[in-house]
């Protein structure tokens, strides 16, 4: 299968699979997603979910986050994992919002990116799902994937977003890169994966097919 081919291919199956992509982690607006994809690092989505609901009854604002202590903040998230960069990272980020940016969460990756505990990944979904701007935010399922069907060398997830870039339409990166995670949670797992399962890969990339 030619990789033009191949892309066209793999839009379709996963619009058909996934036509309406929520966010998995529970936010209300742009402070409260940048806080749980922060949790997300290293954590499961649906851990994240079970902290959140706690924190954000405490602090669901910049400036309310700001004026808690990173124990009280460490206490109320340690579940997820990372806690001392993660609390420190929650308070800090809270602190620089409400002193740079007016306690408003910036629509801008450099600003987000300048934060403590915010990487490029974690400003791009903030960026596509908060404020709609074009971005495809890579993360182990759609590095993994991407890997597997032949769209990237694998080498690393700054070159995945590259290769993605170039060969999806950009009005396709926010809802796709949403798409390829649930397919990749459902369907083509890092461990117990399945040919008979995982038919995208099977049908773009010949030599799973025989596994």
């Amino acid at each position: 299968m030619k990789k033009s081919d191949a892309v066209r291919y793999i839009q379709d199956e996963l619009e058909r699979l996934y036509p309406e992509t929520p966010i998995p982690l529970d936010h209300t607006d742009a402070f409260t997603l940048l806080v749980a994809v922060v949790l997300s690092a290293q954590c499961t989505d649906a851990r994240v979910n079970t902290v959140t609901p706690a924190l954000f009854a405490r602090a669901s604002t910049p400036a309310q986050m700001a004026q808690l202590s990173v124990e009280e903040i460490a206490d109320l998230i340690r579940s997820v994992g990372l806690t001392p960069m993660k609390s420190k990272g929650l308070k800090g980020l809270s602190e620089m919002i409400v002193h740079l940016h007016g306690g408003e969460v910036p629509a801008s990756f450099e600003a987000l990116e300048a934060m403590p505990a915010v990487g490029h990944k974690t400003a791009s979904v903030v960026m596509s799902q908060a404020f709609g701007v074009p971005a495809f935010p890579v993360d182990t399922h759609i590095h993994r994937l991407l890997t597997r069907w032949k769209m990237t060398n694998g080498k690393s997830v700054e070159q995945t977003e590259r290769d993605a870039k170039r060969l999806f339409p950009e009005d396709r990166w926010n809802k796709l890169h949403l798409q390829i995670i649930f397919y990749g949670r459902e369907y083509s797992p890092a461990r117990g994966w399945s040919a008979e399962r995982d038919f995208i890969t099977c049908t773009v990339n010949p030599k799973y097919a025989g596994k």
